[in-house]
């Protein structure tokens, strides 16, 4: 049966230390019956988080998930249970392998805990490790297996169920290049009509592959980019707690207010910044989100520079900061 993934508006938001972090905010998008999708982004831009929420283990703060006609983030109890156990299947990035049991071990004991019968488990384990090309490895404990191997019995051990839905984080991440070629090719003949896979990276090579394309962070190119002038109307925001941004502000005129929301609702301001210096700087330099949100105290004009014009521009501010 085919089915459809539709992720609409979905924010996660958590308290850290009594401030608001949102590694997704109002993210959309959708993916049709076999395909194979790619979440695209470094670290720490919520491929993760995401995967989490498709797979149930996390219930998003605002917004909705349906595969098929299921509204994950409704489900509850022992529904949940039945939705993670029989729609999706999971791939970790460390394979999460049992070192004691051989690779065909490994995939049994999942459909044993699911109280499968053994004599049908084994012979389930033994088709699904011919599937991954391990057909001859069955009796292989994980030590004796290459890292690219590793990855196949946790790939069989997914697809345990044959379920709709797999979603697998950063699978490719501890393989060398010849081992990515075949775990990315396989991942490749597994996204068929009947299933989709989700696939978390940080390497853009792997895109080239996917049939959909998700970027998390957005990369820019800032070779040509010239800088932005910003006109600000009183209480304005210029960015904001979360977002991510490729643009150093240097104010021209008037008053900025840098501040941070708390996870109480209310908000914490850090600093003001007066003409003739700049916000914005460790979003863009360390490609992380905004730590947080800065608008115009009456009105205002900044320019937006990328890390490199900025630099060329005001070669001292950024060597001064980092020198306090």
């Amino acid at each position: 049966m085919s089915s459809r993934l539709v992720v609409d508006d979905l924010t996660v938001a958590f308290d850290s230390g009594g401030y608001v972090i949102k590694p997704l905010d109002g993210l959309s998008f959708s993916a049709e019956d076999g395909e194979l999708v790619v979440l695209l982004g470094p670290s720490g831009c919520g491929k993760t988080t995401l995967l989490s929420c498709l797979a149930g283990l996390l219930t998003p703060t605002e917004g909705r998930i349906q595969f098929g006609p299921t509204v994950v983030n409704e489900l509850r109890g022992p529904v949940l249970s039945e939705y993670r156990r029989q729609t999706v299947g999971v791939v970790f990035q460390a394979f999460n392998l049992i070192a004691s049991l051989t690779a065909r071990g490994n995939v049994v004991v999942p459909m044993r805990l699911a109280g499968i019968p053994r004599a049908r488990a084994r012979d389930r384990a033994t088709e699904l490790l011919g599937l991954v090309g391990l057909g001859e490895r069955g009796h292989h404990r994980p030590a004796q297996l290459s890292g690219g191997q590793q990855q196949r019995v946790a790939i069989a051990r997914a697809l345990v169920h044959d379920p709709p839905l797999i979603l697998a984080d950063e699978p490719t991440a501890h393989l060398d290049h010849i081992q990515v070629e075949g775990i990315l090719r396989l991942m490749r003949d597994l996204a068929s009509p009947g299933r989709i896979i989700v696939v978390s990276t940080h390497d853009d090579r792997v895109s080239q592959l996917a049939d959909r394309v998700i970027e998390l962070a957005p990369h820019f190119s800032d070779a040509d980019r010239q800088p932005e002038e910003v006109h600000l109307a009183d209480g304005e925001i210029l960015f904001r707690q979360g977002e991510r941004g490729e643009l150093i502000f240097h104010v021209e005129s008037g008053l900025l207010e840098v501040y941070r929301e708390l996870a109480d609702g209310g908000e914490e301001v850090l600093a003001q910044v007066k003409p003739g210096n700049y916000v914005g700087e460790l979003g863009p330099i360390l490609n992380l989100p905004r730590s947080a949100s800065v608008r115009a105290m009456g009105e205002a004009f900044v320019i937006g520079y990328t890390v490199r014009a900025f630099r060329k521009e005001h070669p001292h501010h950024l060597a001064d900061q980092i020198a306090t």
